[in-house]
């Protein structure tokens, strides 16, 4: 093993990987097998990957080729040298739109090569519903199809050449191959001649077998493509080797073949009683038509997206019906593909003003509905009654004419063996059907049931003339089930074909020849035995375990797409399996042990985890981007509570962490404290004791704050405190952002308020959310802090008085994190479900009449990405379109900024990288007379001095500019009442008041280590 990593070292440029840290990450895929590598090669280029192979065969090591790691059947994990081509191999080599033909790299994502294939006005056909995050590497592997494939058919359909290389080292370019070029290959000798006469002999001995073995129906993947060597398909050794999973060949660059963009689709849905009638249905509606997508969802998978919370907008256009067919047309018009919808209708009898039949020609419409249909394995992955579903059965296909039958057998099939209710749905214009299916793989009983099962449902799909896999491949699941789908002469010709061109069964190995067992490997299995730790926060989702919680992650990868949404910014930044959602997930799994070989020893103490923490955001994308909703913000902070208990922690979670107190301290004396902040020397050797980078600037502190302003306003008024049950009565939240840094935020939300009618209160005593102890993982210090608060607002929450958050990451304290911690509590229960954001408050409570100004302008508008995920946008929308702002809402991500993230030390460049990905560059493109709207202070910090130019605005500050009539023509933003740094002579100034600030606010970085538990 230590020679194997030198060597590698030593010829490979790549990063060079074999600590337990990186194999934790890559220890499984979206399957249910678990294979510890042995090490992982990340090559820098094409070259490098060829040379680690050559490696490993000096060495005998088995070597896995890896993509996006979202396999399903187990092809993406194996105790080998696993090669990464994600991170460093992913371009596109060259496009000739003539041909339409393009070359690209292994690590290329589906949608990046796509986008940049748009220019030509081409695509890759072959769509799978991991689009955003799968490789075409992998895809070739797995010989993808997803729901394009009615159109376009399987990734062997559009692969024209493959370069491959050998596991002994030879190199060459594959592709169709005419008898005498195989003759005079032959002729010339060498590892290449053997190869191709060992496929002349194959071909020729088994003929008969591949001719009549092969069952003819659209969505065939398992077994090896013995077929595309046949004579009549040009003995094409390319496709041959596309679905071989890599266990043949390693591939290093692909020729694929290219389609058009479609200039219009339309979508009819249309409404069936159940599933199998729906399965009925497909043939007649092929005979009548040629459909770009006929896909499948029945009431189940609608069930539990109501259950969920998601794709609702989605659920609420389907027409009645307990099951559903969706049809997609292409066309080059309006009009043609809208006259393909309603020519099926006609010749159905069907109209489209029939209750079960909804039509739409509407592009954003029909995304919403394919993407409910394609978020079917994060739907069924954990429903809401908590059962765990699993692969092993999920991707089936049959010949469509025989889809309504075999459904309504493989639900017998369910009810025999006690598998209650598993959702079905699928791509039914192709006979193929996915389910997930709850296995009980925890005990030796459910493990013998769930063999005992595929074993049952290998024979029924092989009676129906179908395939063990219509999509996802055989790899572990589906391996030793192909005797029974082929029959013994097929598979012995399989394991010649592998002996052909990997005679030491090196590549890849046991997966689908001499495959591992069914049941061997498993990630859970009844040996599995992982610790049930003592945790602070309850997980009330999750049967209140962290470790149900961490099994969430069932491997999807969406964490690691590059566009759009807001999971996940550490990955998009990095690319590194480490630095994804998934892959602290792995190894959070790894670090509670359960196996004998578990790569993570040492537990909450493990520094593999804590660094791979290191980088997540905590931006809480995950909660909602992912599609089981794990909720990595929460996972760290958790961790972190645990790793540091009883010892030091860093500068930072005691300079940032403590931020709240602090921020009290500055009350002393403002201006000197600013003073401090940013003298040249004193503030780098200030930044350098806190934790803090030297890039940042530090932010200034107000000079009057708003609790200050709001002091002398109402001895001003001289009126009473609102009455907490007077329902014109609202709280409003002095979150420690907005009181001491940004008090106009709070100063407007308060005259919004007043104008809309409302009695506003503000607590007097020290509050706070602890949300900065919550991200540092100081979750005793958290819980004391909230309960404090909960003290201070108990009159409110028993009268039941709005409490309106201004700062989104408090907002979703409130509303996440606190009843999180503190599930028990009936008042943290009152205060989840009293607080609101400003834009809930006014767009449904506000009296009847009320309107907002009207501000009559463009904005862009960057999302908190807390407010993404836990309070949602759409009332912020509406009241944006109320007030007449054209709001461009930004689909870029996270400004990079995060908390404590992008001030603390080491995390500066990629906090920078996170906010030039989209957020920057969209405010630098804003026109300079449009506004800049970002509720969060760190995404206004970031923006501030991200060199944008622009200075950003709340929502509330610019509500309150329109209602004064303030709102001017070119940058309004600068005009906002906002505390600058100080000069250069008051950056020296030094006074009592700034000498007695810095000791306090020392004693109060130093107390927490000397006594952690003491209230703050």
């Amino acid at each position: 093993m230590a020679g194997l990593e030198a060597a590698l070292r030593e010829a490979v440029d790549g990063e060079i990987r074999f600590d337990a840290g990186s194999k934790g990450a890559y220890v499984t895929d979206g399957s249910n097998y678990r294979q510890v590598p042995i090490g992982v090669v990340v090559p820098r280029n094409v070259e490098a990957g060829a040379r680690a192979v050559r490696v490993c065969a000096r060495f005998g090591a088995p070597v896995l080729s890896r993509g996006g790691g979202t396999s399903l059947a187990g092809q993406s994990t194996n105790t080998a040298v696993v090669i990464d081509w994600t991170k460093y191999c992913h371009a596109l080599i060259s496009v000739d739109p003539d041909a339409r033909t393009c070359v690209v790299e292994p690590g290329i994502v589906l949608d990046t090569l796509n986008q940049r294939l748009s220019g030509h006005g081409l695509q890759f056909g072959p769509k799978p519903s991991t689009h955003s995050q799968c490789a075409l590497g992998g895809m070739i592997g797995n010989n993808s199809c997803g729901a394009s494939a009615q159109a376009y058919g399987k990734t062997v359909d559009n692969v024209r050449r493959l370069d491959v290389l050998t596991y002994d080292g030879l190199r060459m370019r594959v592709g169709p191959t005419s008898g005498a070029e195989r003759a005079r290959t032959v002729a010339e000798g060498g590892r290449k001649a053997e190869i191709y006469a060992g496929l002349d002999r194959i071909v020729t001995e088994y003929l008969a077998d591949i001719r009549r073995g092969f069952p003819r129906i659209p969505r065939r993947v398992s077994g090896y493509n013995l077929d595309s060597l046949l004579p009549e398909n040009g003995f094409d050794v390319a496709r041959a080797l596309v679905g071989s999973e890599g266990t043949l060949v390693t591939v290093l660059r692909a020729e694929l073949g290219l389609v058009p963009v479609p200039a219009c689709q339309s979508l009819l849905v249309l409404g069936y009683e159940d599933i199998c009638r729906a399965g009925d249905d497909v043939p007649r509606l092929l005979r009548h038509c040629s459909p770009g997508q006929l896909e499948a969802l029945d009431g189940r998978m609608a069930q539990l997206m109501r259950e969920e919370g998601v794709h609702l907008d989605s659920l609420g256009v389907l027409p009645e019906g307990d099951s559903w067919l969706l049809v997609q047309y292409s066309g080059d018009s309006r009009e043609d593909v809208d006259e393909q919808a309603h020519s099926l209708l006609r010749a159905l009898g069907r109209s489209e003003k029939d209750p079960d039949v909804a039509f739409s020609d509407d592009p954003e419409r029909e995304q919403r509905m394919l993407k409910a249909r394609e978020a079917g394995l994060g739907v069924t992955a954990r429903p809401p009654d908590d059962r765990e579903t699993w692969e092993g059965w999920e991707d089936s296909a049959v010949p469509p004419d025989r889809l309504g039958d075999y459904l309504r057998d493989l639900k017998k099939l369910f009810e025999e063996f006690g598998y209650d209710h598993p959702s079905l749905y699928g791509h039914f214009g192709q006979g193929c059907v996915h389910t997930r299916i709850p296995f009980g793989l925890r005990t030796a009983e459910g493990v013998a049931g769930f063999r005992r099962f595929v074993e049952r449902a290998a024979d029924l799909v092989t009676s129906y003339g179908g395939s063990l896999s219509g999509e996802h491949g055989d790899g572990q699941s589906r391996g030793e089930l192909l005797t029974r789908m082929f029959g013994e002469r097929l598979v012995t010709a399989f394991g010649e074909l592998k002996a052909v061109f990997d005679p030491d069964n090196r590549m890849n190995p046991g997966k689908v020849v001499d495959p591992n067992p069914v049941d061997g490997q498993l990630r859970l299995g009844p040996a599995w035995r992982p610790a049930a730790p003592r945790t602070h926060f309850g997980y009330p989702e999750d049967e209140h375990s962290f470790t149900r919680a961490v099994m969430r992650c069932v491997g999807i990868g969406n964490c690691r797409s590059h566009h759009g949404g807001v999971m996940c910014p550490s990955y998009r930044a990095t690319l590194e399996e480490e630095h994804s959602t998934r892959g602290r997930a792995r190894l959070l799994f790894e670090m509670l042990g359960g196996h004998t070989d578990s790569t993570i020893t040492d537990g909450w103490r493990s520094t593999e985890v804590r660094d791979a923490l290191d980088l997540c955001l905590a931006c809480k994308g995950c909660k909602s981007d992912c599609p089981v909703g794990v909720d990595m913000a929460t996972y760290k902070a958790e961790f972190l509570s645990h790793h540091y208990a009883g010892r030091l922690r860093p500068a930072a979670h005691y300079s940032l962490g403590w931020l709240p107190v602090l921020a009290r301290l500055s009350r002393i004396a403002p201006s000197p404290a600013n003073a401090l902040l940013h003298a040249p020397g004193l503030s780098r050797i200030g930044k350098r004791l806190a934790g803090v980078t030297g890039e940042r600037a530090a932010p200034v502190f107000a000079r009057q704050s708003f609790l200050q302003w709001w002091q002398a306003q109402t001895q001003e008024r001289n009126g009473a405190e609102p009455d907490p049950a007077d329902p014109r009565t609202v709280v409003l939240w002095p979150d420690t952002f907005s009181t001491y840094f940004h008090p106009s935020v709070a100063i407007s939300a308060v005259r919004v308020l007043r104008d809309a009618g409302f009695e506003v209160t503000v607590p007097t005593r020290p509050v706070c959310c602890g949300l900065t102890w919550i991200s540092t993982g100081q979750l005793t210090v958290a819980e004391k802090v909230l309960r404090r608060t909960l003290d201070v607002l108990r009159p409110h929450l028993e009268a039941g008085t709005p409490v309106i958050g201004l700062e989104p990451s408090c907002t979703a304290v409130f509303r996440a994190d606190a009843p999180e911690l503190m599930p028990a509590d009936q008042d943290v229960q009152r205060l989840s479900g009293q607080v609101r954001t400003l834009a809930e408050q006014l767009v449904h409570h506000a009296p009847e009449g009320w309107e907002p100004p009207e501000l009559a302008r463009r904005a862009t508008v960057q999302t908190h990405c807390h407010q993404h995920a836990i309070m949602k946008f759409d009332a912020d929308r509406e009241l944006m379109r109320r007030a007449r702002l054209d709001a461009d809402v930004l689909d870029e991500g996270c400004c990079g900024l995060a908390g404590d993230f992008g001030f603390e030390r080491g995390h500066h460049e990629i906090s920078m990288a996170v906010a030039e990905q989209g957020v920057l560059p969209a405010v630098r493109e804003a026109a300079p007379d449009s506004l800049v709207l970002a509720d969060g202070f760190s995404c206004r910090t970031q923006i501030d001095q991200g060199g944008t130019g622009r200075r950003a605005l709340h929502l509330a500050e610019a509500l309150a500019l329109g209602l004064e009539g303030n709102l001017p023509g070119r940058q309004p933003e600068r005009l906002a009442e906002r505390p600058s740094p100080p000069s250069r002579t008051a950056r020296w100034a030094t006074t009592a008041g700034a000498a007695a600030l810095t000791a306090a606010a020392a004693a109060a970085a130093v107390r927490p280590a000397l006594r952690p538990s003491r209230h703050p």
